[in-house]
């Protein structure tokens, strides 16, 4: 598990949330889900017609500028409008 699973409610708007990327404590990425060329319910729709999709599932769709290479016990922090969603370490 990367993180701990966040209810969609606490953040309303799924087409309208600003996520950051830090490694380190340095923030890498920067992003808002407006900018998405798919839209996201469309993306889950169209997963889900091919794949069961379960709780906890981690979709990835690609990034936005600032990618870039990472090491081992590097720490990676996610997170949507400020919220912390993700955290792991590379080992």
């Amino acid at each position: 598990m990367v993180g701990n699973p966040l209810p969609v409610s606490l953040f309303g708007d799924m087409q309208n949330l600003h996520f950051e990327l830090k490694v380190n404590g340095e923030t890498r990425q920067t992003g808002h889900t407006a900018q998405m060329i798919h839209p996201i319910n469309e993306l889950v729709a169209y997963i889900s017609s091919r794949f069961s999709l379960s709780t906890g599932d981690v979709i990835l769709t690609g990034t936005p500028a600032g990618v870039g290479p990472v090491k081992i016990g590097d720490v990676l922090e996610g997170f949507l409008e400020g919220t912390p969603a993700l955290r792991c370490e590379i080992r």
